[in-house]
């Protein structure tokens, strides 16, 4: 008999616990692990391909549940999502991100199942075939394929064949590369022009893109993005901090040898530049 695989991502114990005990007689749903961060159960879905997560919105160490469903909708194969949740303050932000359901604690027994249900409807059904109807319908299926030729015209088929060899003729494509960076956002794709980014921060294997009003958690992880963003003026001032030159007004030098640069806008932010990119990017900056 199959069943879905569950992750519990939560870090208050004790509900842990009780949504084990609410689930232990359930036989089309089995936990598989815990965890209490967003980035445990990233490493524990490397391992095992989880059909659902019951996640807390709730999360320490940064990334918070919604944050979290953000990074996990960028992925091809993802789990679905049952929010546990104090109120119901962020349910419909929850439904927008494509949750499978939003649990209120404490709730009963009797609504839990309503989830399970509602799950096993939403995971996709397999279909059961033995080796002999799978020869016979691999037979029947070699039987239907056929090759239909169709009559084309001497100006169709020159035409054709011009788009054919243009197809072929991979110098003949250049990568245009607009100065936006793609971010996946609440199930909607936003395009993030490159000069309102002042500086993006690497976590774990992710990062936040910080703009003036914004900030952005994104599956990038920050080399990537230096590789990308460094001939745009964007300068790797720390092992954490890729950072927009452009936005850059002011570097001060700090007791024992140490440098930060603080950027433009209402609000300073001051970032530190490691000992050894500072004569890199003073180099740049022509000091």
């Amino acid at each position: 008999m199959s069943y879905l695989k569950a992750l519990i991502v939560h870090p208050d114990r004790e509900i842990a616990l009780k949504l084990r005990e609410y689930l232990s007689g359930e036989k089309r749903i089995k936990i598989l692990g815990e965890a209490v961060s967003s980035h445990e159960a990233l490493e524990l879905l490397e391992s095992i391909s989880y059909d659902v997560f019951f996640l807390s919105i709730d999360l320490p160490n940064g990334v918070n549940g919604m944050e979290l469903t953000q990074i996990l909708a960028q992925r091809k194969q993802r789990p679905h999502i049952v929010f546990i949740a104090n109120d119901q303050q962020q349910a419909y932000k929850a439904f927008e991100l494509g949750a499978a359901d939003y649990l209120i604690w404490p709730f009963e027994h009797s609504r839990l199942q309503n989830t399970v249900e509602r799950l096993l409807r939403l995971a996709p059904q397999p279909r059961i075939i033995e080796s002999g109807q799978r020869e016979t319908q691999g037979r029947q299926q070699d039987k239907e394929e056929r090759t239909l030729h169709l009559p084309m015209a001497d100006a169709d088929e020159e035409s054709f064949l011009n788009a054919l060899r243009t197809a072929w003729d991979m110098t003949y494509k250049k990568h245009v590369e607009i100065e936006k960076l793609p971010i996946n956002l609440e199930g909607k794709l936003i395009l993030v022009p490159y000069n309102q980014i002042v500086f993006v921060e690497a976590y774990e294997d992710y990062s936040f893109v910080h703009t003036f009003q914004e900030k952005f958690l994104t599956s990038y992880r920050l080399k990537s993005l230096e590789e990308r963003l460094s001939k745009h003026g964007f300068f790797r001032v720390h092992r954490k901090y890729l950072v927009n030159l452009e936005m850059v007004t002011e570097i001060a030098s700090l007791p024992g040898s140490n440098f930060m640069l603080r950027t433009a806008g209402r609000t300073k932010i001051e970032l530190p530049i490691s000992r050894r990119r500072i004569n890199e990017l003073k180099q740049i900056l022509g000091l």
